[in-house]
C-alpha cells in the first residue's frame, strides 16, 4: 500500500514539475508585472492584462504571500487572481513556508471569480495541514470537500483518508468514504487499503471486518498483500489468534508474506506471552533468509524478558549478536531485571560483566537492579563493590546510592543493617551518631566487624531522603522509639527530613493510641516549614474518634476546616459507633450535626450508625425522624439504613409501622436484600402470623433471594410455636436438599419447637444427630428432659439427666436452667420407675462432689 501510494505521489509530482517548468508552453507577461530575471517584479506602464506563464504565476504568488499583509500590493492579487489555475495553486500550497500562509493562500484561491479547487489542491492543503496537527482546519476542509462535491480520483480520496486518519479523525475519514458517490468517486482497492489502515489503528475489528466484506463482495474488488496486511494487523489487535493464523496461511499460501508481516507477528505473540510462537516467527524469518533487523530483536528481548521467559531472551540475544548486532544499555538492562526477577542472580551477574566489558556503563536504574538483586540474596560484600563502582563510575551524588541500599535493606527486611549503614554515613562526615539501643546487634554508637561490609571510601552526609528511607521502614516494623530517636538526631544535624516520614511516624504513632506525642510530632512537623496534609488530620482524627473524645476531635474538624480538608468517612462513622457502644447516642447525633454546620455531610453509614444506636436503646421513633430528615435534605437512604428501621420497629412491636418502611423502601426502586426479608419472616413469626411469614419466604426465592439458615430457623420456630411441627420438618428437609448446612442455633430451635409440640420422641432424633456435629449446652438437655418426663418417659430422662450432670461445666449459672433442671429432679423423684436410681444418684461416689451438693440441694 505504501509503496503504490509513493508511486502515485511520485508520477503526480513529475506531472506537476513538468506542467509547471516547462518551456515550451510560450506566455507572454503581463503588461503591468514585467519578469525580472533577478526574481523581483517591477510595474510596467501598460494597463492592458496579458496571460502569465504557469511558472511566472506560481513565482509571483510565492513572493506575494511570503510578505505579511501590510507589504502586498492589492492590484497584483487581483490580477493574478485572474490567472490562477489549479496545478499553478497546488505547487504555490506545496512551496509555502508555513501552514498559515499555505492556509490564507488556499481560502483566497477558492474566493477568486471562476476558479475551483480540485482534488490535488485539496490533498496538498491537507497534507500542509497534516505536517502542522491543525486539527480544526482540517475538519473545515473535509466540510468543504463534500460541500463543493469536489470530484475525486480514487487515489486522491485513499490519500486524503489516510491524511485524516494520521491525524486521528477517523470519523472524519469515514464521512468521505461514505460520501464516494457524492465525490463522483468509485472507491478501489487502493482506497478501501488506505481506509483499513486508518481503521486498524483506531476501531474495533467488526468495523475493519464489515468493510473489509464490503470491499470483497459489494465491490468485487480483488485484495491484495496490503489489504491482508491490514486485516492481520487488526486481529492481532483484537486478539484473535485463530484468525491471525488464518489471515497468515493465507497470504502465505500467496507469497505475500515478507519481514513486515512477521515483524508484526512477532510483536503480537511477545505481547500475548506466546514464547513457542515467536520462535517459530524467527525460525521461518531465517528460512526465508529475512533475519529480523535490531529494532524487532529488540522487542523480542524486551518483551521475553518482560514475560518471564529470561533463558529465550538469551537465546535471542545470542542469535541477534551473530546477526552482527550490538546490544545497547536498555537492553541490557531489561535482560538482567528478567533474570533478576527469576531469581537468576548468578546469570544476571554474567550479563553485568559482558556489558561492561563491551564499553557500556551501568546507569542508576542497572545499578539499583543490581544492588536490589544482591541484598535479596544476602550478598553484602557484592553490593558494596557496586556501591565502590559507582563511586568510580560518577554517575551522580553519591548519597543517592546509599539511598538505594538503604532502600533495598529495608526492603528485604534488613532493619537493622539499614540503620548501621545510615550511622557510617554520619560517622564518615564527623557527625553525631544516635545510640539506637543496648543491644549490639542495633546499637550504632560503635563500630562493629560487621559494619565492614559496607566500606565508605568518600564521606557521604545522610540527606532527607536519607532519613526517611530508614524511619518508614521502622515504622512499619512498628519500632517507633527508635524511629523517633532518628528523628531526633535528623533535627540535630539540621536537617529538616520529608513530609512522607512525619506523616509516617504520625500515623503509626496515633495506630497504637500514642496521641500527645503524634500531636508533639505534628508542632515539629510545622516547625520544619511542612504542611499538614489532610492524611496527617485523619491520622490523628482516627485516634480521637477510637477514643470517643468528642470535644477534640471536633476542635480538629474545625482545623481542617480551615485547610479544606476532608475528614475520611471511616472515622465519624467509627466515631459514632463508638459513642452508640457507650450509650451516648444523643452525643452521636450532635457529632453529626456538628460536622454539618462545618460544612461535611456525613455518610449515610455514619448516619445509619445513629439509627441503629438510637433502635436499640428504644427510641425508634426518633430514629424514624432522622430518617427521615436525611431522606428530604442529603441523601436517599440505602437498603442498610432501612433494615435498621425494621428491625427496630418489629423489636418494639410495632409491626405496622415496620411495614410502612419496607413498602417504602419498594416504592423508592430498592431492592430488598437477605437481611431484609429474613427480618419481615421473623418479625411475622414473633406476631405469630406464620401465614404471612411464609408468603415472604416464597417472596424471597421468586426475587433469587435464596434463604439462608437464619432464614429456616425463623420459620422452623414459628411453625412449631403454631404447633405444626410437620410443617416445620418438611422445612428442614427442603433446606437440607439445597444445600443449607444447619447450625446449632436452628437445631435448638427445632428440638425445642418439638419439645413444645409434644413430639420428644421425633426430638431426640434431632438431639442424637446434632451431638455428632456440635458441643451441646445444658438447655437443650433440660428441654428434652423435661418434655420426656411429661410424655412419660421417664427412664430415657434420667439417662439424659445422668448424661447432663456428668458435663465438666455444670451446675449451670443460667436460672433459666437452673430451674429446668429441679423441675426434672422433682418429677424423677416423685416417678417409682426412677426415683431409686436419682436417690443413688445423689449417693454415688463417682459423682463429683460439685455436683452431689447441688442435687442435696434440690432434694
Amino acid at each position: 500500500m505504501r509503496l503504490h501510494l509513493r508511486r502515485a505521489m511520485t508520477v503526480r509530482s513529475m506531472a506537476a514539475v513538468g506542467f509547471f517548468f516547462s518551456k515550451s508552453r510560450s506566455c507572454k507577461l503581463h503588461p503591468l508585472l514585467n519578469f525580472n530575471p533577478t526574481g523581483g517584479l517591477h510595474t510596467a506602464p501598460s494597463p492592458i492584462d496579458a496571460p502569465l506563464s504557469s511558472d511566472h504565476l506560481v513565482h509571483h504568488l510565492l513572493d506575494l504571500f511570503s510578505k505579511t499583509p501590510g507589504l502586498r500590493d492589492e492590484e497584483k492579487f487581483h490580477s493574478l487572481g485572474r490567472h490562477l489555475v489549479p496545478s499553478a495553486a497546488e505547487v504555490v500550497i506545496k512551496g509555502l513556508a508555513s501552514w498559515r500562509s499555505a492556509h490564507e493562500f488556499f481560502r483566497w484561491a477558492s474566493a477568486q471569480h471562476g476558479f475551483r479547487h480540485t482534488c490535488y489542491t485539496y490533498n496538498a492543503m491537507a497534507s500542509v495541514l497534516c505536517r502542522a496537527r491543525r486539527f480544526v482546519q482540517l475538519k473545515e476542509l473535509v466540510a468543504q470537500v463534500l460541500d463543493e462535491r469536489c470530484p475525486m480520483t480514487p487515489g486522491a480520496l485513499g490519500f486524503l483518508i489516510r491524511c485524516l486518519g494520521s491525524q486521528g479523525l477517523v470519523d472524519e475519514a469515514l464521512l468521505v468514504f461514505d460520501r464516494a458517490s457524492i465525490l463522483h468517486c468509485v472507491p478501489n482497492s487502493y482506497t478501501y487499503n488506505c481506509l483499513l489502515e486508518v481503521l486498524v489503528n483506531s476501531r474495533s475489528v467488526d468495523e475493519v471486518e464489515s468493510k473489509f466484506e464490503e470491499m470483497v463482495v459489494a465491490r468485487r474488488l480483488e485484495p491484495d498483500k496490503y489489504t491482508f496486511t491490514a486485516i492481520l494487523q487488526s486481529y492481532c489487535r483484537a486478539g484473535k489468534l485463530e484468525e491471525v493464523w488464518d489471515i497468515f496461511n493465507k497470504m502465505k499460501a500467496k507469497g505475500w508474506v515478507d519481514r513486515h508481516v512477521l515483524t508484526v507477528l512477532i510483536i503480537t505473540f511477545c505481547k500475548w506471552g506466546m514464547v513457542d510462537q515467536v520462535s517459530e516467527m524467527v525460525e521461518h524469518m531465517e528460512r526465508m533468509k529475512m533475519a529480523p533487523n535490531e529494532k524487532t530483536f529488540s522487542v523480542l528481548i524486551h518483551g521475553l524478558s518482560k514475560q518471564g521467559k529470561p533463558n529465550k531472551a538469551l537465546e535471542m540475544f545470542d542469535k541477534m549478536k551473530r546477526s552482527g548486532y550490538n546490544g545497547d544499555l536498555p537492553l541490557y538492562s531489561s535482560l538482567i531485571e528478567g533474570l533478576l526477577k527469576e531469581r537468576n542472580l548468578g546469570m544476571a551477574r554474567n550479563v553485568y560483566v559482558e556489558m561492561k566489558e563491551n564499553g557500556i556503563s551501568p546507569d542508576v536504574h542497572l545499578l539499583k537492579l543490581m544492588i536490589s538483586g544482591l541484598l535479596r540474596e544476602k550478598e553484602f560484600s557484592s553490593a558494596c563493590q557496586l556501591l565502590e563502582e559507582g563511586e568510580d563510575l560518577n554517575l551522580c551524588n553519591m548519597v543517592f546510592h546509599y539511598n538505594t541500599v538503604l532502600d533495598e535493606l529495608i526492603k528485604h527486611g534488613e532493619i537493622n543493617r539499614a540503620c548501621k549503614l545510615l550511622c557510617m554515613m554520619l560517622r564518615s562526615k564527623g557527625l553525631s551518631v544516635p545510640e539506637l539501643d543496648t543491644d549490639d546487634e542495633i546499637n550504632c554508637s560503635t563500630e562493629t566487624v560487621s559494619d565492614q561490609l559496607f566500606r565508605i571510601n568518600q564521606p557521604v552526609c545522610p540527606n532527607a531522603d536519607s532519613y526517611s528511607i530508614v524511619v518508614c521502614g521502622l515504622c512499619n516494623a512498628k519500632n517507633l522509639d527508635t524511629a523517633l530517636i532518628l528523628l531526633n538526631n535528623m533535627i540535630g544535624i539540621g536537617c529538616k527530613g520529608t513530609l512522607l516520614m512525619y506523616n509516617n511516624l504520625i500515623h503509626e504513632l496515633c495506630n497504637v493510641d500514642r496521641l500527645e506525642e503524634s500531636y508533639e510530632l505534628l508542632k515539629r512537623m510545622e516547625e520544619s516549614g511542612f504542611l499538614a496534609t489532610e492524611f496527617t488530620y485523619n491520622s490523628i482524627l482516627y485516634c480521637l474518634c477510637k477514643r470517643a473524645d468528642l470535644p477534640p476531635a471536633l476542635d480538629l474538624l474545625r482545623v481542617m476546616r480551615q485547610y479544606h480538608h476532608v475528614p475520611w468517612i471511616k472515622h465519624s462513622t467509627l466515631m459514632v459507633q463508638q459513642l452508640c457502644e457507650k450509650g451516648k447516642v444523643p452525643e452521636a447525633a450532635g457529632f453529626l450535626d456538628e460536622m454539618t454546620a462545618l460544612g461535611y455531610i456525613p455518610d449515610m453509614v455514619s448516619y445509619s450508625a445513629v439509627i441503629d444506636g438510637l433502635c436499640k436503646s428504644g427510641e425508634v421513633d426518633k430514629a424514624l425522624q432522622l430518617f427521615h430528615d436525611i431522606s428530604s435534605k442529603w441523601y436517599l437512604p440505602d437498603v442498610v439504613a432501612h433494615n435498621i428501621l425494621i428491625s427496630g420497629f418489629f423489636k418494639a412491636g410495632r409491626w405496622h409501622e415496620a411495614l410502612e418502611i419496607y413498602e417504602e423502601m419498594l416504592k423508592k426502586e430498592l431492592v430488598p436484600s437477605h437481611v431484609t426479608y429474613n427480618l419481615l419472616i421473623d418479625g411475622w413469626c414473633k406476631a405469630k402470623d406464620i401465614d404471612k411469614a411464609l408468603a415472604c419466604f416464597r417472596k424471597m426465592i421468586a426475587q433469587d433471594r435464596p434463604p439462608t439458615v437464619v432464614t429456616y430457623t425463623s420459620l422452623v420456630d414459628g411453625l412449631c410455636s403454631e404447633g405444626r411441627y410437620e410443617d416445620a420438618l418438611m422445612l428442614w428437609n427442603e433446606m437440607r436438599e439445597k444445600g443449607c448446612a444447619p447450625n446449632q442455633i436452628i437445631y435448638t430451635a427445632l428440638i425445642h419447637g418439638l419439645c413444645k409440640c409434644g413430639r420428644p420422641d421425633v426430638a431426640i432424633v434431632y438431639f442424637n444427630e446434632m451431638k455428632e456435629e456440635f458441643e451441646l449446652d445444658h438447655f437443650v438437655y433440660l428441654l428434652l428432659i423435661n418434655s420426656l418426663i411429661a410424655k412419660g418417659n421417664s427412664v430415657k430422662a434420667f439417662q439424659l439427666l445422668k448424661e447432663v450432670l456428668e458435663k465438666d461445666n455444670f451446675p449451670s449459672n443460667s436460672p433459666k436452667a437452673l430451674g429446668l433442671m429441679k423441675k426434672a429432679v422433682s418429677k424423677l423423684l416423685e416417678d417409682e420407675s426412677t426415683s431409686l436410681d436419682v436417690k443413688l444418684l445423689f449417693k454415688s461416689k463417682t459423682m463429683p462432689s460439685r455436683v452431689a451438693n447441688y442435687l442435696y440441694c434440690l432434694e
